[in-house]
């Protein structure tokens, strides 16, 4: 009997030993603090008139939970360039650079590389430039994020399988006149597809996704704003795990980019939806999970906050939350509207009609002292068209207003130096609990897919 209990225990240690992590998805929520996730999930409740207490985003029941510090090694707030190095190579470098060393006299490996090295296939998606910092952090080396030419030359030679994002920033470079990336691109063996349908029936092995060419290359459009012939996160993870499969694993990094840019305009409507987007995306990789447990690795974490959020006051109620659904439109949106010649009435009845919200006697004096300092001329009356010096940080204080009164109150437009939560599920998640630092993470990951890491 002993000896049967033996070879139980050696036998059960062995099939631990081999199991490793063999299907990997990586996604990052640009700008995702826990203020964030509390008020998404809080939002989710509200729109359920059935229910009472906190929603449920696709992760946030995953067993495994940590948090992680983001500070970068120039500042204790770091940039999406440092955080996003931090998260693909498991180092600290200052803020604005992409996989390069403090110095940038030296190249970092990012966990995407090393996996690829290792035979598994790898995409990198998000909902931003293809070229960005964060995406371009696992495959790109420049000293500076503002190198988008560059930075695209350098996804030409990554040798990836699969890429998705809006576009690229400057294919032909700073004067126009350098060889178009695009070429490059080809050159090296890539397809560029320009619809969900192409990409789905392309047989390519290499391929990059983009978005039609008469929408913008620097962002899909905020979930808010969307029509019914833009992308999803939940859509490009689900071409990206099909087109990726294989029978040696594979590793995906989508990242949810416009959290944070929703997160900087202080846009609580836009960015808890945003949020949802990213949740629908994790739940198809959840799905995959399910039909490989034992194989399947999800991680979810941010790569710092944005914004500073806070969520509700002590006279704040589930009605107030339950305002953000009514709203229809962005700040992107506002800021269009303010850039025109626009009446007080007009602007007054817009955000009536499309923010969801009520405007009250001290919302109305809060309304016309902001206007009054920024407009050039002062108009004669309510109806009367004026112009503003700037429209940009006019449409975010007003939306800082207009999230406050559904209880998502800002403290700041920027980064902030808190740490962002950390989820897990699948093989190796137990190696993500507890505090670490985002530099971990990608070690991590190594770890659970059994990758030597060498410096």
């Amino acid at each position: 009997m002993k000896k049967f209990f033996i070879l139980a225990a050696f036998a059960l240690s062995a099939t631990f030993a081999y199991s490793q992590a063999k299907y990997v998805f990586l996604f990052i929520g640009d700008g995702m603090g826990f203020g964030a996730v509390t008020l998404t999930e809080d939002y989710l409740a509200a729109c359920d008139a059935k229910k009472t207490g906190s929603g449920t985003l696709t992760f946030s029941t995953f067993p495994v939970t940590g948090f992680a510090t983001t500070y970068s090694a120039s500042s204790f707030i770091t940039c999406s360039a440092a955080s996003g190095t931090a998260l693909a190579c498991g180092s600290k470098t200052r803020n604005g650079r992409i996989g390069m060393n403090e110095e940038a006299t030296a190249n970092f490996t990012s966990i995407a590389c090393r996996l690829k090295e290792n035979g598994y296939k790898v995409g990198i998606s998000t909902s931003v430039s293809i070229d960005h910092a964060t995406p371009a952090a696992f495959y790109a080396h420049q000293p500076s994020r503002n190198m988008h030419y560059e930075i695209a030359q350098d996804l030409a030679e990554s040798g990836f399988d699969f890429f998705s994002g809006a576009g690229l920033l400057n294919p032909q470079g700073k004067d126009g006149k350098q060889e178009n990336v695009f070429d490059r691109i080809a050159k090296n063996g890539y397809t560029v597809v320009r619809s969900l349908s192409e990409c789905q029936t392309s047989t390519a092995p290499k391929l990059l996704l983009l978005q039609p060419e008469n929408k913008p290359p620097k962002a899909y459009p905020y979930a808010i704003d969307r029509e019914s012939d833009d992308y999803t996160l939940a859509q490009t993870t689900s071409i990206a795990i099909e087109k990726l499969q294989n029978s040696k694993g594979f590793f995906l990094m989508v990242e949810g980019g416009k959290i944070d840019w929703a997160s900087h305009s202080n846009d609580a409507g836009c960015m808890v939806r945003e949020m949802v987007d990213m949740s629908d995306a994790v739940k198809v990789a959840l799905d995959f999970y399910h039909k490989h447990p034992r194989q399947t690795l999800i991680v979810i974490t941010a790569d710092h906050e944005t914004g500073g959020l806070n969520v509700g006051t002590s006279a704040g109620s589930r009605r107030d939350i339950a305002g953000l659904e009514r709203q229809k439109a962005s700040e992107e949106k506002l800021n269009r509207l303010l850039a025109e010649s626009i009446s007080y009435s007009t602007l007054k009845n817009w955000l009536v009609d499309n923010m969801g919200i009520t405007i009250g006697y001290s919302d109305e004096i809060a309304l016309r002292s902001l206007l009054a300092a920024n407009v050039k001329d002062t108009p004669a009356n309510d109806d009367d068209p004026f112009t503003l010096k700037k429209a940009d940080p006019v449409a975010k204080d007003i939306m800082r207003m207009v999230s406050a009164k559904s209880n998502g109150r800002y403290s700041t437009f920027d980064h902030t130096g808190t740490m962002v939560p950390v989820y897990a599920i699948g093989e190796g998640s137990e190696l993500f609990s507890g505090k670490i630092d985002n530099t971990d993470i990608p070690r991590k990951i190594a770890k659970a897919a059994k990758v030597k890491w060498v410096e």
